[in-house]
């Protein structure tokens, strides 16, 4: 064997020998402060809503709110949302954040954007199709230490198929 082929060997077989150790030391990032407050409204708003109180619901909503869905259409202000929360949702549907899907980015003198995939079940109806899934983007505004959800994008709606 020559001298730079042995060598070549050599520095492969430490780089592997290596590698697995650094990466035993590697740390991951703890969660960005933004993040953790905008999954623990996103927590607060759907706990309110899978239980129907549509105080707490609409308390986290902004008064000009514009709610974009791609089935039904553009929905203003809080007063519609609620309505159509306690006429169309309570009782009959749940909301569940999809673990993993959930991004949060901010958003300058303003406050952050939410993006997800959320899946909705139907309690006591869970048919072949009756759970659904779709996309959403909240817009946060951060109004003096207050957040409220000015602008809601729901789309890309699909039954699961089990």
């Amino acid at each position: 064997m020559t001298k730079p082929t042995a060598l070549l060997q050599a520095v492969l077989v430490a780089a592997l020998l290596i590698a697995p150790i650094t990466h035993v030391h590697a740390q991951t990032p703890a969660p960005d402060p933004l993040f953790k407050t905008i999954q623990s409204l996103d927590t607060q708003l759907f706990e309110a809503y899978n239980h129907c109180d549509l105080e707490k619901f609409g308390s986290f909503l902004a008064d000009d709110l514009e709610f974009y869905h791609d089935k039904t259409g553009l929905s203003r202000g809080r007063p519609a949302l609620v309505d159509g929360i306690k006429n169309n949702i309570c009782g009959k549907v749940t909301r569940e954040l999809i673990p993993g899907t959930l991004e949060v980015y901010p958003i300058a003198n303003y406050g952050a954007v939410e993006i997800g995939v959320h899946r909705f079940h139907h309690p006591g109806h869970e048919e072949p199709g009756s759970v659904g899934e779709a996309k959403f983007i909240h817009l946060w505004q951060n109004k003096d230490g207050v957040w409220k959800i000015t602008r809601v994008i729901s789309f890309d709606h699909q039954a699961l198929s089990k």
